[in-house]
């Protein structure tokens, strides 16, 4: 199976409390194997932002979060590129940001997709 490294990007200015949806396709149901790649380098002392994939078990079911991850303060050179685990979805998905806390932060990512 190929993996789509760039199956969609971008940078996501944060506006505090606001949910941002990365993906271009919301819900997406395009199958496959999906991780998140985030750049959060930018997050100083303070800042909380809430990672959240949500996805539905059954199509026409309400869309639920399947995971989430909560990432505060400055991260440091070493663990700056935050990465989901890779989840298997495609019956109608979403991958949002939410900084709840802070100073709003352009973060850049990245979603890929392996199928």
């Amino acid at each position: 199976m190929a993996i789509a490294v760039d199956y969609n990007t971008g940078s996501q200015t944060t506006v505090i409390t606001t949910e941002h949806t990365l993906n271009t396709t919301t819900p997406n149901t395009t199958a496959g194997v999906y991780q998140l790649f985030l750049d959060v380098n930018a997050l100083v002392a303070g800042d909380v932002l809430e990672v959240r994939v949500k996805e539905k078990a059954r199509t026409g079911d309400t869309q639920r979060v399947v995971f989430i991850g909560t990432l505060s303060n400055a991260q440091g050179t070493d663990s700056a590129l935050y990465a989901t685990p890779p989840l298997t979805l495609g019956v109608g998905w979403d991958m949002t940001i939410k900084q709840t806390a802070g100073s709003a932060r352009a973060i850049p990512w990245s979603i890929r997709r392996v199928g």
